[in-house]
This record gives structure tokens, C-alpha cells and sequence, in this order.
């Protein structure tokens, strides 16, 4: 872009949220693949497909404690008339019966032991009873009763998840099952936080007058994580070019957050600086809070402008930086929020040609838009339930209107959506 300063002017106009996310997510590639031990893979993105090499199980198993027999030979047996087989060994996990069973035999068999050969079925144990050597079955089973196949949760050869996989817990599970020691995932993105203003102070000390706990950090470097980022470093810089301009060409970083310092004040110096140092691309975007945000490149990096309002801080996160450390990381872009509809309990208000992020609480399963709603208030978004996103085309939406509701939280007693 042009760069056009701002400062002590304002802004003569905003880019529209959606050419920005359009310019933003096709100037994205996925970082590099690493591989990692699979004790360290829940919660990462897989590069590729996992094919098993071998089956699960890979012997036939039995499903529960009793005897190994041909089914057959349980035809009519009960309590009336039970019928005596030769136990000729037994099966436990690990330890397999290495003989054939033959027509009157039995293998004393525990769960998940290998099935003899021979055998193909288990009778339960509460349906017999052992006599020195023999054991007297009083139920029957058919063939294959209580028998587990060769492959029957995994065939060898099957694909078991694919790639850009977010593995879960049952994931790391499911590919230990198959003796995938480690596995190939997408790097994380490497996150650099400036966080700038002579007001802010660090927490976890007694602040001087005049000025305020910094906010933004805590909760920066817990979006990013959520969104499977890796904190680079977090750098509290003074309204200091000299200090701004190293934090933002220094490498290491796939991303930097500039929290503070983007909007029209005489010590925002951050849009100046990405324009002299790389490139500024947007300045100024239409929505409501965070319309000071911007987006640039310095070096190999992506750099997002955002204002250091907490509310404002929290938006642009979510609408801009969030989407990109996700796309970065293999994950999808969309928010990652669950969603619900819901009908307005009142109207909410808004202006053509901006998007605005409205804060609502849920009660009595209708939508109250939060009153005290600046851009600096964060309790806000502690006593909100989550927000409604009014598009640019419209002026807001008239009670009892349905809308759709991010939530930072399931309402109490919902679940989520599979």
C-alpha cells in the first residue's frame, strides 16, 4: 500500500475485513514437517497419512476369561446336561497354548490371549465348572463367539488417519496401537509478542501510579497457544522506534504480534516502521472494535498490528493474527469457537461498511447484547457468554431476530457438536 501516516490525522479510510482475510490466507504456506516422538504428538497436526503395517490384532484373540473349543461341540449343553471336555492347557496374554485343539479338548483361556488353533470360539467361564482335569460346559456357543479376528479394529495396509489430522489423546493411542514410536507433524508457528507502551507494567509487582498492568501478554500467549502456537519471546518495549524496528527485524519468528502502539497517536510508531523496514499492506480495517489494525511483512515474517485496547487486542487477534497461525500450523482458519443459534432477546445495533464483534450473555436461551461494551473494557468478555458477528451489509439485527453466536463456552447442560 501507499503508506499514508496516520498519526495525529486519522484514518481517511479502512480496508474491508474480507479483502484483508482474502489477501491474508493466500500469501500463507504450511511451515516445515518435524518429526517428533509420539509422546509429544497430542495436540499437533499430522503431515502425512499413517498407514498400519501390520493388523490390530494381529493373532486371534478372545474376548473374555473361560475356554477355547470348537463351538460346535457345545450343541446342547445345560444344566440338565452338561457336557465334560479335557482341559489340555491353558492361553494367557503373552503366554499362548502352542498346541492344536481337537475334537473333546479345551484351553483354559484368559482375555485377550491367543485363540489355539483348532478353537473358534470362547464359552464364558460362569457357564462351566473345572473337575481335576475336565471342565463341564452347561451353555453353548456358536463359531466364532467371543473370538477377535486378525484385524478386526486395524487391517494391515488400512490408512488410520490423515493427514492435517489435530490428533487427540485416542489419536496417540490408536498409532501406538500400531507401533508408531513417532510421528511427522507441522511445525508450530514461532510467535514473537512485542508489547509496547511506557503505561504498561508487568504483573507480579507493585505498579507506580498512572500506570496499568499489562493484559494483553497473559492472554495473547494464551490465544496463541490454544491455537497450537509456540511463543518465540515476549518483549515489553517502551513507544521507543529504536526498540520497536529491533524487535521486528531480529529472525526467529514466523509471526510478530505488535500489541499497542498501531493506531493514530503521536507514539504509534509500529505502522511506520513495518512500512520503512518491509511492507504495510492494510492499515485500518473496518470493523468495530480494532479498526487500527494492520497487517504487514518484515524479513520472513507476518506481522500483525494490534491495538492495545484489551477488547480491541482480543478482536483482531481472533479475526486476523489467529486465523493466520492457524493456516500457518496445518490447522484450519476458521475460528475456533462453537457455534449456536439463538433468538435476540433485544436488538442489536449496528453501521453499514464495518463488521462489528458484539459481546452477548445467554439467558433463559436468548441472546442480550452486553451494554458496556468499549473497546477497553475487557471484564466484558468475562461476563459475555460470547459474541455475534454483524456483517458489513447490515445495520444490526431487530429483536427476536435469530443470530448466530460464537461462544467462548458451551451454555451449561449443551453438548458439543461431533
Amino acid at each position: 500500500m501507499n503508506f499514508h501516516d496516520v498519526r495525529m490525522r486519522g484514518f481517511e479510510k479502512r480496508a474491508r475485513l474480507d479483502a484483508v482475510l482474502d489477501w491474508l490466507l493466500t500469501h500463507i504456506e504450511l511451515l516445515p514437517v518435524e518429526t517428533i516422538s509420539l509422546n509429544d504428538a497430542c495436540g499437533r497436526i499430522l503431515s502425512e497419512d499413517i498407514t498400519a503395517r501390520e493388523s490390530v490384532p494381529p493373532f486371534r484373540r478372545s474376548a473374555m476369561d473361560g475356554y477355547a473349543l470348537k463351538g460346535e461341540e457345545t450343541n446342547g449343553a445345560s444344566d440338565y446336561g452338561p457336557l465334560p471336555l479335557k482341559i489340555i492347557g491353558q492361553s494367557f496374554p503373552g503366554e499362548p497354548f502352542e498346541g492344536d485343539i481337537k475334537s473333546g479338548e479345551a484351553v483354559r483361556i484368559m482375555t485377550g490371549a491367543p485363540v489355539p488353533d483348532g478353537a473358534d470360539a470362547v464359552l464364558p467361564a460362569e457357564l462351566t465348572e473345572e473337575k481335576s482335569d475336565t471342565v463341564e460346559i452347561s451353555g453353548s456357543v456358536p463359531p466364532g463367539k467371543n473370538v477377535g479376528a486378525i484385524g478386526e479394529d486395524i487391517k494391515a495396509g488400512s490408512v488410520v488417519l490423515r493427514r492435517g489430522r489435530h490428533l487427540r489423546p485416542q489419536d496417540v493411542g490408536l498409532l501406538a496401537s500400531i507401533g508408531a514410536a513417532a510421528v511427522s507433524v507441522i511445525r508450530k508457528p514461532k510467535v514473537r509478542l512485542l508489547i509496547t507502551g511506557n503505561e504498561l507494567y508487568p504483573i507480579g509487582k507493585e505498579k507506580p501510579p498512572h500506570t496499568i498492568y499489562d493484559s494483553n501478554s497473559p492472554m495473547l500467549q494464551a490465544l496463541i497457544k490454544r491455537d497450537q502456537g509456540e511463543i518465540e519471546s515476549r518483549r515489553q518495549l517502551a513507544d521507543d522506534r529504536e526498540a520497536i524496528a529491533k524487535g521486528l527485524t531480529e529472525p526467529g519468528a514466523d509471526v510478530i504480534l505488535v500489541s499497542g502502539g498501531s493506531s493514530v497517536g503521536a507514539e504509534d510508531h509500529a505502522p511506520s516502521l513495518v512500512d520503512e523496514l518491509g511492507e504495510l499492506k492494510y492499515h485500518g480495517i473496518a470493523m468495530r472494535p480494532a479498526s487500527p489494525a494492520g497487517i504487514g511483512i518484515v524479513g520472513d515474517a507476518l506481522v500483525f498490528l494490534l491495538p492495545g485496547n484489551p477488547v480491541s487486542c482480543l478482536c483482531a487477534y481472533d479475526l486476523l493474527a489467529g486465523c493466520a497461525i492457524r493456516q500457518l500450523g496445518g490447522q484450519s482458519s476458521e475460528l475456533p469457537y462453537i457455534t449456536r443459534q439463538f433468538p435476540l432477546a433485544k436488538k442489536i445495533v449496528s453501521a453499514i461498511g464495518r463488521l462489528d464483534y458484539c459481546r452477548v450473555k445467554i439467558e433463559e436461551g436468548a441472546v442480550i447484547p452486553i451494554a458496556t461494551s468499549g473497546a477497553s473494557i475487557l471484564s466484558s468478555t468475562s461476563r459475555a457468554d460470547g459474541f455475534v458477528l454483524i456483517p458489513e451489509e447490515q445495520e444490526g439485527y431487530p429483536e427476536r431476530a435469530t443470530v448466530m453466536v460464537h461462544l467462548y463456552d458451551l451454555p451449561f447442560g449443551q453438548e458439543a457438536d461431533q
